[in-house]
């Protein structure tokens, strides 16, 4: 099988986003966006959903952290669907429960092609740290556009804003890690009833 890694250097007036996406890593992991929180995040991404990740980033946090958050969102999303590319012999479907203490999230996802994020996380506080917790939903709405999944996120308790924020993330990238791992029985085939799986308007 060939390497299932996805590149991409998105530049705009407002961010430069370099990122490299290896489905088949180990968790190693070397970001630097300029969001702190968001790199701790990205950490426990490709650690628990043993992606081999790195994300440079540069952008006008002088203002707020919003576009440097969304684009890295985009950037990762497009690297996950270059990576993945027809979506050919994958699981296609993940589901996990991710507990941090008090807090348990949900996430369930599909590699359908059909961008969708439903999004359920009650946040109590508006900041962690400097990071805005709005720009946690802000995130998933990114990459779920840019990458073709139908994304669910449920929070089932918690109370600490960090716990939500980063059970959310680790379930996600458990949930990530079983769809995109080779299934031996679907031998490289389209994991649909209809044989094709596409980001840009498939109904698979």
């Amino acid at each position: 099988m060939s390497a299932r890694i996805g590149t991409i250097h998105r530049v705009t007036g407002e961010t430069e986003v370099r990122v490299e996406l290896n489905l088949d890593g180990r968790g190693t992991c070397s970001v630097a966006t300029g969001v702190p929180f968001l790199d701790h995040m990205l950490h426990q991404l490709a650690s628990h959903g043993l992606l081999d990740l790195t994300i440079k980033a540069r952008g006008d946090t002088h203002i707020d952290d919003h576009h440097t958050n969304e684009d890295v969102g985009i950037a990762l999303g497009q690297a996950l669907a270059s990576a993945l590319s027809d979506r050919s012999g994958i699981h296609r479907f993940g589901h996990f429960l991710a507990p941090l203490d008090e807090a348990l999230v949900q996430v369930a996802l599909d590699c359908s092609g059909r961008p969708h994020l439903s999004y359920d996380l009650a946040i109590p506080a508006q900041r962690i740290g400097r990071y805005d917790t709005e720009l946690v939903r802000e995130f998933f709405v990114a990459v779920v556009n840019n990458s073709g999944l139908t994304l669910h996120i449920r929070q089932l308790a918690g109370v600490n804003s960090h716990h939500i924020v980063e059970a959310c993330f680790k379930a996600f990238a458990r949930a990530l890690r079983q769809a995109v791992e080779v299934d031996p029985r679907r031998a490289g085939s389209i994991p649909s009833s209809k044989g094709v799986l596409e980001v840009a308007g498939s109904r698979a």
